[in-house]
């Protein structure tokens, strides 16, 4: 005959299991649920067709969205690389949003890592038909070019653009640009 003592502890047993197994779900949940939504820099899909180069890769951040590629062997000028506002028009992916963007503003000097280059401010219509602004980026590492394309809806406030920047030079999307880059 089974005491009172062992059935309780049976009990409590049993309901611990339960206890365990739905929590440890609701942390796998979770944490998929964080590495989607959750605060930080999400990878996605490369959202633009398919032209003469690679896909790239694109990451989001609250509004704001990052599209990074190599262009291998695509400088007009390995000495010199990007040094003017009619490269970065030409060479940069703002095309591939709205091939009727207008520039902004004058372009700017950017480093990016060991990388320098130009970077130019743009207005275009997004994908849905609205005004929007983005940032194109063209890099050069040797006769390689790297371009990114950073919108957002405050992508015209300096802090907004060295967020992305600083985005750009991290780990995650330069492993992945080096690995490229080494990899001819």
């Amino acid at each position: 005959m089974l005491t009172r003592l062992t059935v309780v502890e049976g009990v409590l047993s049993v309901v611990l299991v339960i206890f365990l197994a739905g929590y440890s779900t609701a942390a796998e949940w979770y944490e998929a649920w964080l590495k989607e939504w959750g605060p930080g820099w999400h990878e996605m899909a490369w959202p633009f067709g398919r032209d003469a180069f690679p896909a790239g890769k694109a990451w989001r951040n609250d509004d704001m969205r990052v599209y990074v590629r190599p262009k291998l062997g695509f400088c007009s000028n390995c000495d010199t690389g990007v040094v003017d506002d009619y490269e970065v028009d030409r060479v940069t992916d703002i095309d591939l949003i709205d091939e009727n963007f207008v520039p902004a503003a004058d372009g700017s000097r950017i480093h990016i890592t060991d990388m320098t280059g130009r970077a130019r401010l743009y207005r275009l219509k997004g994908p849905d038909g609205k005004p929007m602004l983005a940032e194109g980026i063209a890099v050069n590492f040797n006769c390689d070019l790297v371009v990114a394309v950073v919108t957002g809806s405050k992508i015209d406030d300096p802090a907004v653009r060295k967020a992305a920047h600083e985005f750009i030079e991290s780990n995650t999307v330069q492993v992945w640009v080096n690995k490229i880059l080494e990899g001819r």
